[in-house]
C-alpha cells in the first residue's frame, strides 16, 4: 500500500496481533481444504479492510480483543464472498493468480467459501458482542443481495446509474461500512460516533468500487484482470452508463444491450470501452469518486488533528490514487 508506513504506524502492533489471529484461524487438518486456503493466502492483498477497522477503533478508544475478532471475521467473510463470486462470474483469475475454482473446481470452491464463511461466524461470536454479530450477519445478507441485484440487472435493458449505485452500495460500500461500524462498536463508541463511522466507511467503499471499475477500461495485467472483464461478465459500469445516457448513441446502445445479454464479441467490447473513454466516461466517474472522497474528508475535518486522523486521510488518498 502506498504510504503504508504513514497509514499503519498508529496501529502497527495491533495489525501484527490481527495477522497472528487471522493466520491461526486458517489452518485445517483437511489436506484439500488446507491446500486451497494456502493457495488463497499466496495473495492476501493489502488487508485494507482490517486496517480501516483498526484505525476507526483506535480513533475512538484503545483496541480490544473484540476489535481483533471482528476484523478477522470481516476479512474472512470478504474472502469467502470473493471465492463464491469467482464461481458465479466464472472467473479464472483473482489478483493476478488463478482463482480457486480454476485450480480445483466449482464444488471445491463453493465448499471452501462455505468453510471461510463458517469460520467468519465463529470469529464474530468470539466478540461476545451482539451488536457486532448483528452487523456481520446483515453484511452477509447485503453481499448476497448485491450479487442477486447485479444478476437481475443483466436482464434489464435500461442503463441505470441508480441501479449501479444500489449494487455497489450492497456489494462494496456495505463491507467497508461494516468494518468501520464494527470497529467503533468494539471500543464502545457512542451513537454519534457509530454513525460517523458508518458514513465514513460507506464513502470509502463507493470510492473504492468506482476506482476498481475505472481500471477495467485500461490494459494493465498488474491490476489482476484483463481489460473489459466486467463487460465480458455482462456488467456495465459507471463510465459506460454515463456515456450511453449522455450521448444516446444507437450503435453504442446496441453493443451495450449485447453486453448485458452476454452476446458481445471482444471487438465490440473494445469498441464500447473506447467510445466510453472518448466521450468523457472516465472523467465523469473520477468526478463522482472525488465527490465521495470530499464527503469523507469533510467528516474527518470535524476531528482534531492526530496521527489517526492523518492516517485516515492517507488511507483515503490511497483508495482514490492507487494504480491497482
Amino acid at each position: 500500500m502506498d504510504n503504508s508506513s504513514l497509514i499503519i504506524s498508529p496501529i502497527a502492533q495491533e495489525l501484527e496481533d490481527f495477522k497472528n489471529l487471522f493466520n491461526s484461524t486458517l489452518y485445517s487438518s483437511n489436506l484439500l481444504l488446507n491446500n486451497a486456503i494456502m493457495h488463497i493466502r499466496q495473495k492476501n492483498g493489502k488487508m485494507m479492510r482490517p486496517i480501516l477497522l483498526l484505525l476507526i477503533a483506535k480513533l475512538f478508544n484503545q483496541i480490544t480483543p473484540k476489535t481483533l475478532h471482528a476484523a478477522v471475521s470481516l476479512e474472512l467473510l470478504h474472502t469467502a464472498s470473493l471465492v463464491h463470486d469467482d464461481v458465479v462470474d466464472e472467473s479464472t483469475e483473482r489478483r493476478g493468480q488463478l482463482s480457486v475454482n480454476a485450480v480445483y473446481n466449482n464444488k471445491v470452491a463453493v465448499l471452501v467459501g462455505d468453510y471461510l464463511l463458517a469460520t467468519s461466524l465463529v470469529q464474530a461470536a468470539n466478540t461476545r458482542n451482539y451488536a457486532i454479530i448483528d452487523v456481520i450477519s446483515h453484511l452477509g445478507q447485503d453481499l448476497s443481495e448485491g450479487e442477486l441485484l447485479q444478476l437481475s440487472n443483466v436482464s434489464d435493458l435500461q442503463f441505470s446509474e441508480t441501479v449501479y449505485f444500489d449494487v455497489i452500495r450492497k456489494k462494496t460500500a456495505a463491507l467497508f461500512a461494516a468494518c468501520t461500524v464494527a470497529g467503533a462498536l468494539s471500543v464502545d463508541a457512542d451513537t454519534e460516533q457509530i454513525e460517523f463511522a458508518r458514513l465514513f466507511g460507506e464513502y470509502i467503499g463507493l470510492c473504492f468500487q468506482i476506482k476498481d471499475d475505472i481500471f477495467d477500461y485500461f490494459e494493465d495485467r498488474a491490476i489482476g484482470k484483463p481489460t473489459g472483464n466486467d463487460m465480458l461478465e455482462g456488467k456495465l459500469t459507471l463510465p459506460a452508463l454515463y456515456v450511453l445516457n449522455s450521448t444516446k448513441d444507437k450503435g453504442a446502445a446496441e453493443i451495450a444491450v449485447k453486453v448485458k445479454k452476454g452476446l458481445a464479441t471482444p471487438l465490440e467490447i473494445a469498441s464500447l470501452i473506447e467510445f466510453s473513454k472518448k466521450n468523457g466516461g472516465i472523467e465523469y466517474a473520477v468526478d463522482k469518486m472525488r465527490e465521495f472522497k470530499c464527503k469523507a474528508l469533510d467528516l474527518l475535518g470535524s476531528l482534531p488533528d492526530s496521527g489517526i486522523k492523518s492516517a485516515l486521510e492517507f488511507y483515503l488518498d490511497y483508495v482514490v490514487d492507487r494504480d491497482k
